[in-house]
């Protein structure tokens, strides 16, 4: 599969234009974190990219990544791709532990990038001059962005064994360089 496949998929089970921007920074994230790691940008960039195609779908634990995973493996996607979506969820750890650098990393952006777009959103200057501190103290502020964990947040760089400052940090570089392509440049 490559990502005008997978782009075709996304696009084909999400019709939300939130979730597909959400999917697009979780995509840079990944992106970001496989040339970091030296990983399989390919390999990381769809994961992050479809990890939620089918939420609208089957947004619930019976059917979200279960219902994606079938569609995946129809469409001859890489069984480490899928691993890496089925990890993302708590529903599945102890069959798709989150053991491996893929798995771990898919798990550490997803909450913070949707964060970050959200903190973008409030800001006058969008993502431009966006700094971990301001984000790390919206984390603080329970009432903005009430959905996502922070608890996920914090396991998450505790996952990558990286300060949360520096997580934040590198989620904020990554998503900027798509900033035009969510509408966020001021």
């Amino acid at each position: 599969m490559d990502r005008n496949q997978a782009w075709g998929i996304l696009n084909e089970y999400t019709k939300n234009p939130a979730l597909i921007r959400h999917a697009q920074c979780v995509e840079a994230t990944m992106l970001y974190y496989a040339k970091l790691l030296n990983e399989d940008e390919k390999l990381w960039g769809l994961a992050g990219l479809l990890h939620d195609f089918d939420y609208e779908r089957w947004p619930d634990e019976a059917g979200h990544t279960i219902e994606g995973a079938k569609i995946l493996r129809e469409h001859s996607c890489d069984e480490e791709v899928i691993g890496a979506i089925m990890a993302h969820t708590p529903w599945h750890l102890e069959e798709f532990p989150r053991d491996r650098p893929i798995r771990k990393t898919l798990f550490a952006v997803d909450e913070l990038s949707g964060f970050i777009y959200a903190s973008a959103l409030v800001r006058p200057s969008q993502l431009a001059g966006m700094a971990s501190k301001s984000v790390i103290k919206k984390l603080k502020q329970r009432s903005f962005a009430a959905a996502v964990s922070r608890e996920d947040i914090h396991d998450g760089a505790q996952l990558l064994n990286l300060p949360l400052p520096e997580h934040v940090t590198n989620c904020i570089t990554a998503i900027q360089d798509i900033a035009a392509d969510l509408g966020l440049e001021a």
